[in-house]
């Protein structure tokens, strides 16, 4: 049973505890006008309830039922005393509905990511995750950095991955945990004729067409500062790394995107795209994962939270392997 703390009856112990049912009963014997009638309405015998309210009335040192041979109703004792009874079953109440959320909410994880690493990195945590979480979903929102951040104030998204340049603020109200870092690559195809190219300079990457982020994405703003305001011979623009991948192999030409976001992807281990890197850039790009600063992180999202952190060191190890040889 829940046992509740009150605060102190004059001239009384210093603190008292009673139990939620007790004044759930004495709340049924007003509504109802006895105590026979509230036995019922409880599923209780007449002196079980009788008794449960006696325990509380030496607790409290007050006669709560005015008991007399024809019944028993409460006292006018009681009757000034039942406002803070009610305060107190109405707080029991708001709490219980506060756990309840809690729980629903548990029961499915939002997750916002700018798409630099799905296939390769959140698909492989949402397995494990879902392994060890059979009964909480896992809802995947593409965004750009800056909806991200707004769904994550707003609590629209309970976690969030987003990418960096090395050097880049980053914003207040949020808890950064820093992923994977990596370089920015060329993503070909393997019959470009950029893959010929031991690295790929920027007037290299002008002369074929490009695929690029729109604005809003790390990479687009990047690229930008790469080509220092030039225009390739034809450009497409995307939105999110996925689309890219696919655009480069089916031929429609090249796209700079972090090395993490392409080694490991399917198309890469089929052989459909591959990797080539800048020359004369050292440019680090970051994938953190971020949520908003809160005192209370349900179960489900703290444990969402360290898949990626322990696969991110995997997958970032076998990464840089893959790239040397």
């Amino acid at each position: 049973m829940t046992g509740i703390p009150l605060n102190p009856v004059r001239g009384r112990r210093s603190l008292l505890f009673v139990r939620t049912e007790q004044l759930e009963y004495i709340a049924s014997v007003t509504r109802l006008g006895s105590l026979r009638r509230a036995a019922e309405a409880l599923h209780l015998s007449q002196p079980a309830l009788s008794e449960t309210v006696r325990n509380l009335e030496r607790e409290l040192g007050v006669d709560l039922l005015e008991r007399k041979r024809s019944g028993a109703k409460i006292s006018d004792e009681g009757r000034e005393l039942l406002p803070h009874i009610m305060s107190v079953l109405d707080a029991v109440d708001r709490l219980r509905g506060a756990a309840s959320d809690q729980h629903r909410i548990s029961r499915m994880v939002r997750l916002g990511t700018v798409n630099t690493a799905t296939v390769p990195l959140v698909i492989p945590t949402v397995r494990e995750f879902r392994a060890s979480h059979p009964v909480t979903q896992v809802e995947l929102v593409g965004a750009q950095q800056a909806d991200i951040h707004r769904g994550l104030l707003e609590g629209a998204f309970d976690l969030g991955l987003v990418n960096y340049l090395r050097g880049d603020d980053l914003p207040p109200g949020f808890e950064t945990t820093e992923l994977l870092c990596g370089r920015p690559v060329v993503c070909v195809r393997p019959d470009s004729p950029l893959a010929a190219l031991d690295a790929v300079d920027a007037d290299s990457l002008l002369a074929e067409p490009l695929i690029v982020m729109r604005s809003g994405y790390v990479m687009h703003r990047f690229v930008h500062r790469l080509l220092r305001g030039r225009t390739p011979s034809f450009s497409y623009s995307t939105d999110g790394a996925e689309m890219g991948k696919l655009m480069v192999a089916e031929g429609l030409g090249a796209t700079v995107l972090p090395d993490f976001s392409v080694v490991g992807d399917p198309l890469e281990r089929r052989g459909a795209i591959t990797v080539r890197p800048l020359a004369r850039d050292a440019t680090d790009v970051l994938l953190v994962l971020q949520r908003r600063h809160s005192g209370a992180v349900p179960r489900a999202v703290r444990d969402l939270h360290e898949l990626f952190v322990r696969n991110a060191q995997a997958y970032g190890a076998s990464s840089r392997r893959l790239t040397e040889e």
